[in-house]
């Protein structure tokens, strides 16, 4: 894997990251800073748990289920397939993935967005049909990763595709940048923090090409 190429995933945090409506905003502040009595600068970051790229943990939409810190790390890395999906409408439907190139993997990406909104909330985000999460879970699919802040539309109260991920026993990634990275096959590495009692915890999303 020595010289193959990285793709950064992950969102920049800070204040004027895109939040859900009603979250209460990022917060980094210093309460130390080098000087003459002090030799180092120390910080502390205030933020939700789901702000930018992040992992829902089970906990999030099924009360009693894994926490961040509970979540075995396997599903978060390794080989993967990233899909195009941008020329879905207001949801992915089955129609849209393609199911040749997603056979065999255990993760998948789906690109809804032609280039990520960085500097505002989309609201009308493409959410994913549960039927689709349903098919990728009979696939043998473990972790499923999105540009999108969620899974579901942002009015859902059911919280259908979520449940569907739930019911497979899989994991997922939201929030991921994928502007500019072609479809195929690479090696994921987006690892959970290990926060007890956490409903999601952000990531640092790599991609790696993949090896022969």
């Amino acid at each position: 894997m020595n010289g193959s190429r990285i793709w950064d995933l992950s969102q920049r945090i800070s204040a004027a990251t895109p939040l859900w409506p009603g979250e209460p905003p990022v917060e980094v502040t210093r309460h130390a800073s080098i000087g003459p009595e002090c030799p180092v600068n120390i910080g502390a970051v205030s933020m939700p748990m789901h702000t930018g790229t992040h992992a829902d943990a089970p906990l999030h939409y099924a009360d009693g289920a894994h926490s961040s810190a509970d979540c075995g790390l396997e599903p978060y890395i390794g080989r993967c397939v990233l899909i195009d999906v941008t020329r879905a409408g207001a949801r992915v439907e089955m129609d849209d993935c393609d199911w040749d190139a997603i056979e065999g993997h255990t993760r998948v990406l789906l690109r809804t967005f032609t280039r990520f909104p960085h500097d505002q909330w989309v609201s009308d985000f493409k959410a994913i049909a549960p039927d689709v999460i349903e098919r990728l879970g009979n696939h043998g699919v473990r972790l499923i990763g999105v540009d999108a802040p969620s899974l579901d539309p942002q009015t859902s109260k059911t919280m259908d595709a979520h449940h569907a991920v739930l019911a497979a026993d899989m994991r997922i990634l939201e929030g991921l940048v994928l502007d500019g990275i072609p479809s195929g096959a690479y090696d994921l590495t987006a690892l959970p923090l290990k926060i007890e009692g956490a409903d999601a915890s952000p990531v640092r999303a790599i991609l790696r090409e993949a090896a022969a």
